[in-house]
């Protein structure tokens, strides 16, 4: 099998390529991630991406799009919904249509491992993208390893970024701070 990975981050890809290289699959790494910002976050995920991606040998295609604008505006009129209805379908339609052009058999993503993210939503992204590809979507539910995995990451000194990606996943990430700082304020 051909097998055709979006990569969202190297700490996510460590659990993922572990798991397919059991089953004697050897994922190709896509990264495609025109949600990342700022783009010195963007910069980082992907440059340790490929760092990792030569530490373990495994083939890495980067599709270079930065996109703060289209981001913005597609997704201004219904954040609370952005992943959904914009950031999974964006990254992996991209994605399906390299593997589409470049003889992949099947494709998959990293964005499986992460209990943050909408899981059953973004498998039923990745069905109708396969069945309107005709590109197979290997299904993994691979948050079991979710822990060991970023376990993992520690030890080889990945960058551990602390938020989704998208510059509103970040202003959550410090919403849930405020809260907990003032919190703390009203207890003393």
């Amino acid at each position: 099998m051909k097998l055709l990975m979006h990569t969202c981050c190297a700490p996510c890809s460590v659990y993922c390529i572990d798991s397919l290289r059991s089953e004697d699959i050897e994922p190709t790494l896509f990264w495609y991630n025109p949600n990342i910002h700022p783009y010195i976050e963007y910069k980082t995920r992907r440059d340790c991406l490929r760092e990792y991606a030569d530490k373990i040998g495994i083939e890495l295609i980067l599709h270079e799009e930065y996109g703060l604008d289209e981001f913005c505006k597609n997704v201004s009129n219904d954040i609370s919904n952005r992943c959904v209805n914009y950031c999974y379908p964006k990254r992996l339609s991209e994605t399906v249509r390299y593997a589409a052009e470049n003889g992949y058999d099947a494709f998959t993503t990293t964005l499986l491992v992460s209990p943050y993210q909408k899981h059953e939503e973004l498998k039923r992204v990745c069905e109708k993208l396969a069945q309107e590809s005709g590109i197979e979507f290997l299904y993994r539910d691979f948050r079991i390893g979710f822990r060991e995995g970023q376990q993992k990451a520690r030890e080889a000194g990945l960058y551990m970024q602390k938020y989704c990606g998208c510059i509103f996943s970040e202003e959550e990430r410090y919403q849930k701070q405020i809260k907990r700082d003032l919190s703390e304020l009203n207890l003393r």
